[in-house]
């Protein structure tokens, strides 16, 4: 690997220009001269951009602008010794040490973990004293390799919650430890920092988040999620945790094991600078039970890292994370056609796909076709819908492979599913695509590949032999009997339309939609339903059928959980029952069957059984009555896309009405011993008089 700063990358005590951008390009220029970017000024485009989303000045006197950068050929690090500062919006003032690190745009995993060491070591005394005092370029880049592991002395390790403390941070944390107890106890404190690039700030904030943890006394463990990947806390850490520190500028990954926390929010500068102030936040949260929470479900918080889950539930996270990432692809595509048929659009035929491509393609706004603009506008609207539609199997085999592999898991899961679609293998070749094309990458990236290799490795090398693998797999020797089970599956279903067996298909789907209420079970009958569509037509209305049902029967539960604690029985749910059965009218007019789930999780043996009844009467009801969908999801919101709409009206009552008065039967006549105990000393305390 070569070596990331070198003498002609240094600048000490030489004006660079009186304003950060002047300083920025400059120390671009730099880093093109030695033929380390190919083009000096798209880095500091890319460096100046990042500068505007959240300056890059720390306390200290330290300034970071950094970046990741199609310009850049070799990472990079240049510095910059100002005298005098200048300012780089910290709060304590001007900066007069300045690392520009510049990143390739897809920097390899080695590369990215030598300068977060940089990031590391910036929040060292000793390091930016070194650097203060250096005389030279030279002995500025001894100290420098020195800490990012690139010199001849290996770098300190960075401080952990495990450290030692020393004895004065010792006194302070027993000054400090009432003000940041948990039920007597030291808290308990995980923390999760995050930054745009994933290179400094993410670093930088976790070691100061570590410092001020140990230097309080409590217990801080801290999960950086760089862009060279990262170590997911344990399970049992985040169960035993009082409360979490997102300090994070993009999403935090995998969000759910968190579920139900006290959670305190910010942008990761503020870790790096308010580090103390933060955990006094947290600890505050963690003593508040009216704090705000990390959102999800009970079970949601129980998911650990992959690593600790048994093969089933593997497997089920991972096909659930291929489900999730595939429905917006759905949703868009499918309203999208909703809308094209529109009579005042033009009313496109459902069977004129070509039509309508022809429609697009040849015509424009200046140059309308014979129907009109409501014509052209509809065709449009069709073809955006069945493109996003043709991304289904795709984007289900693409994310299955990223939840097994991240990143590299994607091409090659992207490519099988699109070897899917041209084998006629449909969603289960989807399926069994990504599932082996993650598999694939996943035994790839665990190679003990040679140093050399390692930056080809994610972007190259895996996802060429894992899209060989799972296609090659699918193409040679699966592709083929899927696709027949395909085939014989749609025949079945086609068969069955117009005879008494449609309405066995629709309690069937509808069982499966309130079975858990957006768990496994519910969703492959969603992704079945959803996966048809692309297949539908006028002389194929078998899968608009299927749509119907499953949605209708999937906004049962939450309206009947609705109905029976907000109007049929309020006395027999609890005050937080009732709240929720407020919130779940809307969520069930969304068809958002996870509305429920409080309900359920409360009183499973209950809701689940009513639930199961009300979603069968109204999938075999919509069967029934022949009700299409033509839009994959949006609940009542998307009555345009549904006919007869009477039809979906009256076998959504019917199972919403069966479902409420069931789960108020069942909580009146089978509640449990402890309940009928409680209503009985209610009823003598209520007759005996004071």
């Amino acid at each position: 690997m070569s070596q990331t700063i070198t003498p002609e990358l240094v600048s000490l005590d030489t004006p660079l220009g009186a304003d950060k951008a002047s300083v920025i390009r400059s120390l671009a220029a730099r880093v093109a001269q030695e033929d380390r970017a190919t083009d000096a000024e798209a880095l500091f485009q890319d460096a100046w951009a990042r500068e505007q989303k959240d300056e890059t000045g720390l306390p200290g006197g330290i300034a970071i602008p950094h970046a990741k950068s199609s310009a850049v050929t070799v990472p990079s690090l240049a510095f910059a010794r100002l005298t005098p500062g200048v300012d780089f919006g910290a709060p304590d003032g001007p900066a007069d040490l300045v690392f520009l690190i510049a990143a390739p745009e897809g920097a390899a995993e080695a590369h990215l973990a030598v300068l977060s060491k940089l990031a590391r070591s910036l929040m060292q005394d000793e390091f930016t004293s070194g650097l203060r005092a250096a005389t030279s370029a030279d002995e500025v880049v001894a100290i420098v390799r020195s800490a990012i592991g690139e010199g001849d002395a290996a770098p300190e390790a960075a401080p952990t919650a495990a450290a030692a403390a020393p004895a004065e941070e010792t006194a302070s944390a027993h000054a400090v430890a009432d003000a940041l107890s948990v039920d007597g106890r030291p808290a308990r404190i995980v923390a999760v920092t995050a930054c745009a690039t994933g290179i400094a700030h993410t670093f930088m904030a976790a070691d100061a988040l570590t410092a001020a943890g140990r230097k309080a006394g409590i217990d801080l463990v801290v999960e950086p999620q760089g862009s060279s990947g990262y170590q997911a806390l344990s399970g049992d850490v985040i169960d035993n945790a009082d409360a979490v520190i997102f300090a994070t500028d993009v999403d935090v990954r995998e969000p759910q094991r968190f579920a139900g926390k006290p959670v305190i929010r910010s942008g990761v500068k503020r870790g790096i600078e308010q580090p103390d102030q933060m955990i006094r936040e947290a600890v505050a949260a963690a003593n508040d039970p009216s704090a705000a929470r990390v959102s999800g479900t009970a079970t949601a918080a129980t998911a650990t890292a992959a690593t600790q889950l048994s093969w089933g539930a593997r497997i089920q996270r991972i096909l659930l994370t291929g489900v999730s990432y595939m429905i917006p692809f759905v949703a868009g595509g499918g309203l999208l056609i909703a809308l094209s048929f529109l009579p005042f659009l033009g009313g496109v035929d459902v069977n004129a796909d070509d039509q309508a491509f022809d429609v697009v393609i040849n015509n424009a706004l200046w140059a309308l076709p014979a129907g009109g603009l409501g014509q052209y506008l509809g065709s449009m609207l069709f073809v955006i819908g069945v493109t996003s539609m043709g991304f289904l199997v795709a984007a289900l085999s693409g994310y299955i492979a990223f939840a097994i592999a991240d990143r590299p898991g994607l091409a090659p899961g992207f490519v099988a599913g699109a070897v899917a679609v041209l084998m006629n293998a449909g969603f289960i070749g989807g399926i069994v695509g990504g599932l082996l094309a993650g598999l694939a990458a996943w035994w790839l990236a665990r190679l003990p590949a040679p140093r050399w290799l390692r930056g080809l490795m994610p972007v190259v090398i895996i996802p060429l032999l894992a899209s060989i693998f799972a296609s090659g797999l699918l193409v040679l020797f699966l592709g083929r009997p899927i696709a027949t089970l395909m085939e014989w599956l749609n025949t079945w279903l086609t068969d069955l339309a117009g005879t008494s067996g449609i309405v066995i298909v629709g309690v069937i789907l509808g069982l499966m939609m309130c079975f858990d209420l957006g768990g496994p079970v519910n969703k492959v009958a969603y992704a079945f339903a959803v996966a048809g569509l692309a297949s539908a037509s006028a002389e194929n209305p078998t899968p608009y059928l299927i749509m119907a049902a499953v949605m209708t029967a999937g906004m049962v539960p939450p309206l009947a959980m609705a109905l029976a604690s907000t109007v049929l029985a309020r006395n027999i749910f609890t005050p937080v029952e009732r709240e929720n059965g407020v919130a779940a009218w809307l969520l069930g007019l969304a068809f958002i069957s996870e509305g429920a789930i409080p309900f359920a999780a409360a009183d499973p043996l209950r809701v689940i059984p009513a639930s199961l009844v009300g979603g069968a009467v109204t999938g075999g009801l919509s069967m029934l009555f022949g009700v299409q969908s033509l839009a994959p999801h949006g609940g009542i919101f998307v009555l345009f896309a549904i006919s007869p709409i009477w039809g979906f009206l009256v076998a959504l009552l019917a199972g919403v009405v069966v479902t409420a008065f069931l789960v108020v039967a069942f909580k009146r006549f089978i509640a449990p011993k402890e309940l009928r105990e409680a209503e009985a000393e209610s009823a003598v305390a209520t007759a005996v008089p004071a």
